[in-house]
């Protein structure tokens, strides 16, 4: 047994786990997941993503596209309701984001968030989450190919159609999405994370040394118009808010990385320094850059430091905005690829049958993705409404539904105290964000239909510069 074993290390490292079940089939040794089925040297193993491989994926999956709206956050609600607003988000997220993992212990046989669904509503609630989670990945991968079109531009200097730039961050997000395991890519995670956290915290620096942000006056005396709180509109305010969601949002996505991790039970560990490196960043980002740009901070903030940094910037950040988006390509692609091969030979071995619906499935998340990216090319709205629409329903209604079902039948003698506080805070997490969802969108549509106004309209599939929005 050890013999074949040494042929493919992973595969061994896979095999200690606690919850693995080894098992011999014609393809040699190999471990059974409730999943994937039997992993073996025949095809891709699933199960080979480190804690800290888990921690780069996690963080990748919330620092990269809700970072850059942050400052253009506080500018609308002012500083200290931003922050409030910042960390309580993280709070109630870093909650939905550790019962992930309870959740996902306790019933191994759950991949996604549509199996938590047909858990706790049945057949309905299958169809209503997983339909929701496709949809959110497809619409954030659509943000991250706007992103892409974006730092392009700016890099060269809008050396062409913008149509044509969103078009190349289709090709990439489908041929780098289509690399087979998470395990596979999170090199790439590693790569985008310091490529990212480099790029802002070059712009942080460069915005403070500056003599004033390039959108501002660049004659005459100048000085940051910052506020501790302002008076915006409710549609305003409230889509801002949805942008914090958004940059919280990797909720779901925490559902099949967990899935493909070596030690599940690693993964309170890998979600601490997530969350903590995350609200670090996040609280750091907004107070330094808003408080020297104030009202003229750029959506996305790497514009903000003028016309030279800008290009740094972007030059610096390309791999981070490229990985969030083949990252949330493959999440939506392997969704569809599970459940369409699930209990089946084809998941886990390299057929034909195995490489058409591979391939088939993220060729047609990466063709949606574009679609919208050309037909809504504004990334401050389209970010809020991702945020407002699936962020919230991913990120907070369905992890209080899910505290309740694993809890709600606990015997009466047992209900004390903890149990009710958390009975009722599950309760405030579902309604918090059935409220932000229903409100939120309304805000993100009412500033997409403003922002189109006062810029004369942006057609889809347009050739102008996006690298120059405020």
């Amino acid at each position: 047994m050890s013999d074949e074993k040494k042929t493919y290390p992973d595969l061994e490292a896979t095999q200690s786990r606690a919850d693995a079940t080894v098992v011999e089939d014609a393809g040699g040794y190999g471990v059974h997941d409730e999943i994937f089925g039997d992993i073996n040297e025949d095809g891709p193993n699933y199960r080979n993503v480190g804690w800290l491989g888990t921690a780069a994926l996690m963080m990748k999956s919330q620092v990269g596209l809700g970072v850059l709206s942050i400052p253009s956050v506080f500018n609308t609600i002012g500083l200290v309701p931003g922050l409030i607003c910042l960390w309580t988000i993280a709070a109630i997220t870093t909650w939905s984001d550790y019962i992930v993992g309870v959740f996902k212990m306790r019933h191994k046989d759950v991949y996604g968030i549509d199996d938590c669904g047909q858990k706790m509503f049945g057949k309905t609630g299958r169809i209503v989450f997983g339909g929701a989670f496709v949809l959110y990945w497809i619409f954030v991968a659509g943000s991250g190919m706007l992103s892409l079109s974006i730092a392009l531009n700016a890099l060269s200097v809008h050396g062409t159609c913008t149509a044509v730039f969103v078009f190349v961050a289709f090709l990439a997000a489908f041929l780098l999405g289509s690399i087979q395991t998470l395990g596979r890519i999170t090199w790439l995670a590693w790569l985008g994370l310091f490529g990212i956290m480099t790029s802002i915290f070059t712009l942080t620096v460069s915005v403070g040394v500056q003599d004033r942000p390039a959108a501002a006056p660049q004659t005459g005396s100048w000085a940051s118009d910052w506020k501790v709180a302002s008076n915006p509109s409710f549609p305003d305010a409230i889509s801002a808010v949805s942008a914090l969601v958004f940059a919280y949002a990797g909720t779901p996505g925490f559902f099949p990385i967990v899935s493909e991790m070596r030690e599940p039970k690693h993964y309170t560990r890998s979600l601490i320094i997530c969350q903590t490196g995350v609200t670090v960043i996040y609280t750091v980002i907004g107070i330094v850059v808003y408080y020297y740009c104030g009202s003229y901070v750029a959506s996305p903030a790497l514009g903000s430091a003028g016309h030279l940094m800008k290009k740094i910037c972007y030059g610096l950040a390309l791999p981070g905005l490229l990985f969030t988006t083949v990252f949330v390509t493959h999440i939506a692609a392997k969704y569809i690829f599970v459940h369409l091969l699930r209990g089946t030979k084809h998941i886990s071995k390299n057929t034909k049958t195995h490489w058409m619906v591979w391939l088939g499935s993220t060729f047609c998340i990466a063709l949606v993705a574009y679609i919208i990216a050309s037909a809504i090319p504004v990334f401050g709205g389209l970010v809020s409404l991702v945020g407002a629409l699936f962020g919230t329903l991913m990120s907070f209604q369905c992890m209080g539904c899910m505290w309740l079902y694993d809890n709600w039948g606990i015997e009466k003698a047992k209900r004390n105290i903890k149990w009710y506080l958390m009975v009722a805070f599950s309760t405030f997490v579902v309604v918090s964000g059935t409220f932000l969802m229903i409100a939120g969108t309304y805000g993100s549509v009412v500033g997409i239909i403003e922002s189109n106004k006062k810029n004369g309209g942006t057609s889809p599939w347009s050739c102008a510069d996006n690298s120059n929005s405020t």
